[in-house]
């Protein structure tokens, strides 16, 4: 550990870009979490069961029964999306049932709930270039060093030596640190991602049947 904590002292030569990696890390994690647990809370919900549950009610035409089972999970963003649609048709009257104004009540909800789900999700992917750039940065800064240690005049072979080894470790110790970063950013970017592309499909594929069901039932 002390080893470690070395590299972020003033008198170690690369230490600036170790604090900009410790900085960028510190933003990685505390993006990642949010992200994760706001995706888990969103997600969860048994879309099928849910969305038929819901086709089943509106079928009978318990539109209120239909909008307290959204209510009941309206911070799922399928509930929402459908809760918008059941709303705008218990508004219509009995035998005219407007289709286009419900899809657009259902595209709405969708744009309320969609962009929430993507933010901030994109800045994992950057942490983990610029950090791995910030490494690659740290590397070049060492190698100058080093070749600058080599080609110094006036200076006995063992203090170029030393010299040499502390550029070299201020470029190995960059790059891995802007890969222990980089690596988990883009894990967890893929993770976030992949999680959220789940929500969004399972939105689409049920505001779609919901549509449906409703146009075959006039």
């Amino acid at each position: 550990m002390a080893e470690v904590m070395r590299n972020f002292s003033p008198d170690t030569a690369g230490w600036v870009f170790m604090w900009i990696l410790l900085v960028t890390a510190v933003f990685m994690v505390a993006i990642a979490a949010e992200r994760l647990v706001y995706i888990m809370r969103k997600g969860g919900l048994n879309a099928d069961k849910f969305a038929s549950e819901i086709r089943r009610l509106v079928g009978k035409g318990e539109y209120s029964k239909a909008l307290q089972l959204c209510e009941a999970a309206k911070d799922k963003p399928l509930a929402h999306v459908l809760g918008a649609g059941v709303r705008k048709l218990s508004k219509e009257k009995q035998g005219e049932i407007d289709i286009r104004a419900i899809q657009n009540a259902v595209d709405e909800g969708a744009l309320e709930v969609i962009p929430k789900l993507h933010e901030r999700t994109n800045l994992l992917a950057t942490i983990g270039n610029v950090a791995t750039l910030i490494g690659l940065m740290g590397t070049i800064y060492g190698l100058i060093l080093s070749f600058r240690s080599i080609s110094a005049p006036g200076i006995d072979a063992t203090e170029k030596a030393r010299m040499l080894a502390a550029g070299i470790s201020t470029a190995m110790n960059t790059t891995l640190t802007g890969l222990l970063i980089a690596v988990p950013a883009v894990l967890l970017y893929t993770y976030i991602t992949n999680k959220t592309a789940k929500i969004i499909d399972e939105i689409d594929e049920h505001t779609v049947k919901f549509i449906n069901f409703l146009t075959e039932g006039r």
